[in-house]
């Protein structure tokens, strides 16, 4: 037993270490600004049979918490189950991004839409009453901009290129372990990075750093609320000068998992 609280004690040190790092960047040659935002979002998965499933998910994100857009996004994927511990799964995605905030992702401050294809590879494993998740994710991202400022819509989608990795550590509140009627917390932290040639400001795109709070109604629903921090770097510069969008707020989750290979 304290081997394993050793381990996770460990696994915690290192989020702080990389909260830490983020804010540790030099200050003096960046532009901050602040946003208040609240993401609500659905997740499905289909399980067709034992190893292939149907991800689905769709996420209204907004700003000023839920009052003014800030993104749609809309995601699907096929997942390959290699093992109880090991899931993969490709996808694609789109995303409009809407403009908002003080300071414009783009420099035009226009909507823009995104398409993103990606693979993923999840690692699964328990200490103690810890479950722990390690999701790698690469990415090809569209994205859409304005040739001039005469251009009506998105008449460029150069490719970028994006690695993202998350790890998160999850503890039932009662009892050993997460099953029906069961409330549990999560910490999480994720880390992306964009590099390739059309690569920006931005190698440091963004990290995410939050505290879950769920509670499984039954194998096939639960239910999440989190306390999310996001630090977001813009792919331009202003003045020189790096942006850095500093966002706080909420994420509501409703998760369903459904087999249709029982329903057959």
């Amino acid at each position: 037993m304290n081997s394993d609280i050793k381990y996770c004690k460990r696994w915690l040190l290192l989020l702080l270490l990389l909260h830490l790092l983020k804010e540790g960047k030099c200050q003096h040659n960046r532009i901050n600004t602040y946003e208040s935002i609240g993401w609500y979002n659905y997740f499905g998965t289909f399980k067709i049979n034992e190893k292939i499933g149907l991800h689905t998910e769709y996420q209204w994100r907004r700003a000023s918490l839920i009052t003014k857009p800030q993104q749609s996004l809309l995601r699907v994927g096929i997942n390959y189950q290699l093992n109880p511990r090991i899931l993969l799964r490709v996808g694609y995605a789109w995303i409009e991004t809407f403009n908002y905030g003080d300071l414009p992702i783009n420099v035009l401050g226009r909507d823009f839409t995104e398409h993103r294809i990606f693979q993923l590879i999840q690692l699964l494993h328990k200490e103690s009453v810890v479950d722990i998740s390690h999701r790698f994710m690469l990415e090809q991202r569209f994205v859409g901009r304005y040739s001039s400022a005469q251009a009506l819509t998105e008449d460029e989608f150069p490719l970028l290129h994006r690695l993202r990795y998350m790890v998160r550590l999850q503890v039932p509140i009662k009892g050993k372990e997460v099953v029906d009627k069961t409330p549990y917390l999560a910490l999480y932290n994720e880390l992306f990075i964009g590099f390739g040639e059309n690569v920006n400001a931005n190698v440091f795109d963004q990290n995410r750093i939050g505290v879950l709070l769920g509670y499984r109604i039954n194998k096939n629903i639960r239910i999440e609320g989190s306390y999310l921090n996001q630090i977001l770097q813009f792919g331009r510069q202003i003045n020189g000068k790096n942006v850095f969008q500093y966002n706080n707020g909420i994420i509501i989750n409703a998760n369903f998992t459904l087999d249709l290979s029982k329903t057959r």
